[in-house]
């Protein structure tokens, strides 16, 4: 089975020969996805958005996986400018065919409520001036979505004008005169109403804020009200990206809460057999957790911190690591490794 699916056929020629380069560099470094993150300082999850052309690494991730695999990063930066700029245009096409999809439905949506918005601003009715108006239906059919239910003004002139006026255009033009003045006046009329609203509501802010203050009349006693005073116990903000400390750390991966890369260290390690154990500790997240590197599939590690276990095994790569324990201090937890040859061993703590 390949390890890597097929880049999307629809990525620009140059982004996918930067994602394609990217994957080279994986295969000839030997390293698994999780070990590239551990050590880039980027999730496992970005780096398979990366490797798959779904999403363009920035560039400290690419000057990252120089130094962990060896190469000059003057010419991978190179690659990825150039990756960049074509990225960065796909983009744009992108969004302007959106825009100009969004247009198109909004003078869509534009047209579909100014052929039922009734009277013109002369006062005339619109659906006289239509092309079905002089037909016998055409007239009525329109009709309803001005006339009130109670049959008001609107209603019976215009058909009144149609019985009496034995199908000749001449008598039939004056009957839409009363239901445009009528709906030109209730139009005029909610308009007033929506000013004299929107006139009172700002008296009312201002008389509410005149309210607030002390009578002197320069309104600076609201602005210099006080504040309540910070929370002394509040604990401090996590770093970007870091999603958990202590005990909430506990069976979580590391690289998908933030844990590892610039934030761990290597407290301890241990030779087993062929392989390496290491403990992994992050200061910031107050957690530690194992990793086996060098290792054969079937080889088990596992982490220990007050009491409390965590284990992980190597599946196809040759290298894996532990959920998290929580940890007070660096010195406080223990790697352990068990090889399919039967070899085990550990680290020491202090």
């Amino acid at each position: 089975m390949p390890r890597w699916k097929a880049l999307p056929d629809e990525l620009d020629p140059q982004v996918k020969e930067f994602a394609s380069q990217l994957r080279r560099l994986v295969d000839r470094s030997g390293l698994s996805i999780a070990a590239v993150a551990d050590r880039t300082g980027y999730s496992k999850t970005s780096w398979e958005r990366y490797l798959n052309g779904r999403l363009l690494a920035p560039k400290g991730a690419i000057v990252a996986l120089a130094e962990v695999t060896g190469t000059n990063p003057v010419h991978l930066t190179t690659m990825w400018e150039l990756a960049e700029r074509a990225w960065s245009r796909a983009e744009m096409r992108h969004d302007m065919t959106m825009e100009a999809i969004r247009i198109s439905q909004a003078r869509a949506a534009l047209g579909e409520f100014g052929g039922d918005a009734g009277p013109g601003a002369d006062g005339s009715s619109r659906g006289a001036g239509a092309p079905g108006a002089g037909r016998g239906g055409g007239r009525s059919a329109a009709t309803p979505s001005v006339i009130p239910p109670d049959g008001g003004p609107n209603g019976p002139a215009p058909r009144g004008a149609a019985r009496h006026g034995g199908g000749t255009s001449g008598p039939a033009a004056p009957a839409p005169a009363p239901a445009g003045r009528g709906g030109g006046k209730r139009r005029t009329t909610v308009f007033l109403a929506g000013v004299v609203g929107a006139l009172l509501v700002i008296a009312a802010a201002v008389l509410l804020m005149d309210l607030g203050g002390d009578g002197d009349g320069d309104g600076t006693t609201v602005a210099q009200s006080p504040t309540a005073p910070p929370s002394t116990g509040s604990p401090e903000p996590l770093p970007a990206g870091v999603k958990c400390t202590g005990t909430d750390c506990i069976g979580q991966d590391p690289e998908t809460m933030g844990c590892g890369g610039q934030y761990a260290t290597t407290v301890s390690s241990a030779a087993v057999g062929t392989a390496k154990v290491e403990v992994r500790y992050s200061k910031t997240c107050g957690a530690a957790w194992a990793r086996i590197t060098q290792a054969t599939p079937g080889d088990t590690v596992r982490i220990t911190s007050a009491g409390a276990t965590q284990k992980g095994a190597v599946k196809i790569d040759k290298d894996a690591y532990t959920p998290m324990v929580a940890a007070a201090d660096a010195d406080a937890a223990k790697a352990c490794a068990t090889l399919t040859s039967g070899t085990e061993g550990c680290t020491t703590t202090g």
